[in-house]
């Protein structure tokens, strides 16, 4: 199951938002730096409007959502590529995520200390940027080290690897995250990058953290306003706005409380689905459906990935023994009422195994073993 990190100073609100998103009471939450020391993993479900529709259509009561996991790592000081705070632990932690989710304070409380004393939150992101970079550095630096003999007798792969490295040992220097380099590189060169597990490689979304009352107005928040700006123009990265306490606050309602309350501060969506839907889009995951008599099931795959890779995502013998996969599109058969309308209107289709799965297709594969 992949993972999203979520990861920031201490005292941002790390923890509170992991407690909301994975509704439960598993990560501490206190005014202390590092009141988190080891990672929390908590599985997320990912809300799909498309689940309870389909659900009428083909009449079935169970609905699973398709899920990954996210982890509340403990927070990061200035220093930390060098052991300061929780130092090479936390840097070790994030390397084990495959996207990251770095929350920004951007409210102001003077119950709630700030490590460096002021609220600040693009000076916040570069204190954790600088030290991601020159982790990286050093990663690049032992790797150039590690490959020195291939390089010498000239090993065709090892020359590649060099070169990559030296481009992305100059880009490091200056400051600049290795995701705004890897952007310009072509499929083969992004396949090698991603064996060096640069941390600022990782796709990375920003949660801006306001208080509750700040919520309905975010948009026009002086500080959210400039952690958009500075993280576009200098990570290529968007940024999503939650209210880490009031996603708590709300995580132990019924949706339909949770929608009441919501509809009192006059916020439309809330700030954790809106989270765990840009992590999952980051993360470069789409989602197909699968049925039953007994249940309706999301499942997820990598964007571009064929008919015949979905089918071993729902069970090995699936992909082994493919035959066909006849697929409709969601809002087709949604539309058409019926599986067996949608069939006499022609909206089903025979799918072979090279067909790329689109999001929100609604597929049954036939297979032999």
């Amino acid at each position: 199951m992949l993972k999203a990190g979520i990861i920031g100073l201490p005292n941002v609100g790390k923890s509170t938002l992991f407690n909301a998103v994975t509704r439960s009471h598993k990560a501490p939450a206190a005014n202390y730096p590092f009141c988190t020391i080891e990672p929390n993993l908590g599985v997320v479900s990912v809300p799909d409007p498309r689940l309870p529709q389909l659900g009428k259509v083909v009449k079935v009561n169970t609905l699973i959502s398709t899920a990954f996991e996210f982890v509340d790592i403990a927070g990061l000081v200035k220093g930390a590529s060098h052991g300061e705070g929780l130092g090479n632990k936390f840097l070790s932690h994030i390397r084990e995520v495959d996207a990251l989710i770095h929350v920004v304070r951007c409210f102001e409380d003077p119950d709630i200390v700030h490590v460096t004393g002021t609220v600040d939150p693009v000076q916040d992101i570069e204190i954790v940027m600088t030290e991601l970079v020159l982790a990286d550095m050093e990663t690049v630096k032992k790797r150039l080290e590690k490959i020195a003999r291939d390089i010498k007798r000239s090993d065709k792969h090892a020359l590649q690897e060099a070169q990559l490295l030296e481009k992305f040992q100059a880009h490091l220097n200056t400051g600049k995250p290795a995701n705004t380099l890897a952007l310009q590189l072509g499929p083969e060169e992004k396949l090698i990058v991603r064996g060096f597990f640069l941390l600022t490689d990782k796709p990375t979304i920003f949660a801006a953290n306001v208080k509750e009352g700040e919520l309905a107005a975010a948009d026009t928040h002086p500080q959210v306003t400039k952690v958009r700006e500075y993280t576009r123009a200098h990570h290529g990265c968007e940024t999503v706005v939650i209210s880490a306490q009031l996603e708590s606050d709300v995580a132990d309602l019924s949706p339909e409380e949770a929608q009441e309350y919501l509809k009192e501060l006059g916020v439309k969506e809330s700030g954790a689905d809106a989270l765990i839907h840009g992590a999952y889009h980051v993360l470069g995951l789409r989602t197909f459906f699968t049925f039953n008599d007994k249940e309706l099931r999301a499942w997820t795959i990598p964007a571009g990935a064929t008919a015949v890779k979905a089918a071993g995502t729902v069970h090995t013998d699936f992909e082994r023994g493919f035959i066909k996969a006849e697929t409709v599109n969601w809002e087709d058969l949604v539309k058409e009422g019926s599986v067996g309308h949608a069939r006499e209107t022609g909206h089903y289709r025979i799918e072979g195994r090279d067909y790329v799965v689109r999001d929100g297709d609604v597929l049954l594969f036939r297979f032999s073993v």
